[in-house]
This record gives C-alpha cells, sequence and structure tokens, in this order.
C-alpha cells in the first residue's frame, strides 16, 4: 500500500492544471502554478517519483473510433480464491475492458467496456466472459447516454 504523501498548496495546484491538461510545457505550467520553471521541475519530478503522478495519457473518443457501444456489466463468479484470481488475470488481457473492480454486493465485479457494435459484444459475452471457468452470471447495461465522465481526481477537499 502506498503511503500518504504530504502536498501542499502549490502541489495541488500542479495536480490540478496537469489534470486539465498534461501536456503542459514545464515553463507553462510553471507559468500556470505562479512559480519558476526550475522550482516546478522539481516539485513535479518528485510528483511522479511518489506515486502521485502515476501517469501521463491521451484520452480518446470511442465514437471516432467506431466503438459507440458502451457496457457495464456485473459479474458474478464462483466464490473460490482460485476463481477469482484466474478471473482477475484474465481480465486484464480483454482489451475491450477499459476498468474492472471487484465489489460488494449482489456482484463480484463491474466492467466497463467498448465495443463496436451489438455482434461484437454478444461475442464477447459467450465467447470470452461466460465461457471463463469460474464465471456463474452476467448482467449488462448498456450507457444510453454519458452525464458525466471526467479523469480529474477531486482535489479541493486536499487544501
Amino acid at each position: 500500500m502506498q503511503s500518504t504523501v504530504v502536498l501542499d498548496k502549490t502541489d495541488l495546484k500542479i495536480l490540478q492544471v496537469l489534470q486539465e491538461n498534461g501536456r503542459l510545457s514545464n515553463v507553462e505550467l510553471s507559468e500556470r502554478v505562479a512559480l519558476s520553471p526550475s522550482p516546478c521541475l522539481r516539485r513535479l519530478k518528485q510528483l511522479e517519483d511518489s506515486g502521485v503522478i502515476r501517469q501521463y495519457a491521451a484520452l480518446l473518443s470511442p465514437t471516432a473510433l467506431n466503438l459507440g457501444l458502451q457496457v457495464i456489466i456485473r459479474v458474478t463468479t464462483d466464490k473460490s480464491v482460485e476463481a477469482r484470481a484466474e478471473f482477475s488475470e484474465a481480465v486484464q488481457s480483454w482489451q475491450e475492458v477499459l476498468s474492472c473492480f471487484a465489489l460488494t454486493g449482489e456482484a463480484d465485479y463491474l466492467l466497463h467496456a467498448f465495443f463496436t457494435d451489438m455482434n461484437a459484444f454478444s461475442h464477447f459475452i459467450m465467447n470470452v466472459l461466460l465461457s471463463h471457468n469460474g464465471v456463474v452470471d452476467a448482467k449488462s447495461s448498456f450507457v444510453l447516454k454519458e452525464v458525466k465522465s471526467t479523469t480529474s481526481l477531486p482535489l479541493t477537499h486536499l487544501g
């Protein structure tokens, strides 16, 4: 488990600005957080080294890539430790699945996945998910409209 890092207001400002635009140069970032470039770069490196910033990524448009069918899948598995471990390992290779969460409650896992169409979804459900050893049941919900989608963590309560 990662230890908690103590962040000051400048660190939080750097993080907020980077969540809005991760492609800023160090000079642009330093201007936005009112810090000279060298100390800004030093702080940024510390945030990366400590694991607060875990990666940088480009966020792609699913519809522009013909991945317009977004699905939330609740999966129930066999309760054995082996079945859960095998499922957790298998889900890593399923490219359609962007997120997988182990849950409390009725379902054991929640998958967030994208597909080109209903045929691709059906193939995944029938030939991949339900045929996986240890999967007992799967219930799916299709996303009709994305009301909110963000990658930004709430930082206001930290400062």
